[in-house]
């Protein structure tokens, strides 16, 4: 019962936080659903620095389930090889914003779909306080690759939640992650 008390009230902490940030409007989740690319990622944590230059784009698929949550399948190169992970999006009283558990972390988090056009391009942000405020925000791509106009948009978004230039990367493609036998 502590655990589900603190977890409901760190969500409510986590969203009047993040209260600036809307949802796209009229979001649709069958429509956001399927694979996508990170082509982009903005994120200022310290312990990430080192690790900047050795970003590849990750490759994700978003299921919706029958109950309205989703499920995020990531594939991500690391130096170890092809990482896969599984995310539960819980999704929230506001289309287009969701919560999930990071067992990373032992928190809950907010995901918010900020905007998208659901063939092209979606920016995504990610809000947590652990310790300090940290933020993400992510651009993800039909492909891998999106217009230079979205890149810019995406960069401006970053700039405007208080990322520096050097906190914002557009990663090179992963080479077979996943997998070709995986056929994602």
């Amino acid at each position: 019962m502590r655990i589900t008390v603190v977890a409901v009230v760190m969500v409510v902490c986590a969203t009047v936080a993040h209260a600036d940030v809307k949802p796209q409007r009229d979001f649709n989740l069958q429509r956001f659903a399927g694979k996508w690319y990170r082509v982009g990622l903005a994120y200022d944590s310290p312990k990430f620095v080192p690790y900047r230059d050795k970003l590849k784009a990750s490759v994700g698929i978003i299921t919706v389930l029958p109950n309205g949550n989703a499920n995020l399948t990531m594939w991500d190169a690391t130096p170890a090889g092809c990482r896969i992970k599984v995310y539960q999006y819980e999704k929230t009283n506001v289309a287009g914003q969701f919560t999930y558990f990071s067992t990373r972390h032992n928190m809950v988090k907010d995901i918010t779909v900020v905007s998208t056009n659901y063939t092209d391009y979606a920016l995504v942000i990610k809000h947590k306080v652990f310790h300090r405020e940290y933020t993400q925000v992510a651009l993800y791509g039909r492909s891998h690759t999106v217009r230079n106009s979205v890149i810019q948009r995406f960069r401006a978004f970053a700039l405007s939640k208080g990322f520096s230039s050097d906190s914002i990367l557009t990663p090179p493609p992963a080479e077979n992650c996943p997998p070709p036998a995986s056929g994602h």
